[in-house]
């Protein structure tokens, strides 16, 4: 443990934290990719719960806020999608994976011009909004840009510690969508069978929050 944390503390020295967007920004650029959350079993089983909602909801568009580097969109059939993510070379992936695939299209979020769909979503995406503001922003434009369901798939619960890095802050957001987003109602939350147990490869904090609007 004491080796671990003080990698981190060497990390942070060596590559310090200026905010979310240049963290994300520089992570791709260096090679990086989306986390573990978005390969391997993770990525199965959020694609397939996803697949199965579509269908069952006849979803015929789809937003997503965070799109990444693309690996979790491989599997998925959405019938119309447009992913936004902050790093322009997160966009730039997913333009060249999915470059002959008209159903889909990427833009930087500072592009967005009031694009509107019947399923908004956010996976693995707001635990790594560490700034009050940037959290408040992205909420609101994934609420406001939806016109029937919302998906958030994330941690619930507050934990200000850090101790899983600089990008990372927990935060109990269903306690701040009760407070904003009067008229969403939180239809179902799916605990995920692959819970945490140490490895962020085979387990998340994460569930699915499906909320729609009255």
């Amino acid at each position: 443990a004491v080796l671990v944390n003080l990698s981190r503390y060497i990390n942070r020295k060596t590559h310090p934290f200026i905010n979310s967007t240049t963290y994300w920004e520089d992570r791709y650029r260096t090679g990086g990719n989306s986390g573990a959350g978005s390969y391997g079993e993770l990525a199965k089983y959020k694609s397939d719960f996803l697949n199965d909602f579509t269908v069952k909801q006849d979803v015929e568009s789809v937003i997503e806020y965070g799109c990444g580097d693309g690996n979790q969109l491989k599997t998925i059939g959405y019938k119309n999608y447009i992913g936004f993510d902050v790093s322009d070379n997160a966009i730039k992936l997913c333009q060249g994976i999915f470059k002959d695939d008209s159903t889909k299209s990427f833009r930087l979020m500072n592009a967005y011009v009031g694009e509107k769909a019947q399923l908004t979503l956010s996976l693995d995406v707001l635990y790594h909004l560490v700034e009050d503001e940037v959290f408040e922003q992205y909420m609101e434009r994934l609420f406001s840009s939806s016109e029937k369901f919302v998906i958030i798939y994330s941690s619930n619960y507050i934990d200000n510690n850090r101790v899983e890095g600089d990008h990372v802050r927990h935060r109990k957001f269903t306690d701040w969508i009760k407070n904003n987003k009067v008229g969403w109602n939180l239809i179902a939350v799916i605990e995920n069978p692959l819970p945490y147990q140490g490895d962020n490869s085979t387990g998340s904090l994460a569930d699915f929050y499906i909320y729609q609007i009255l």
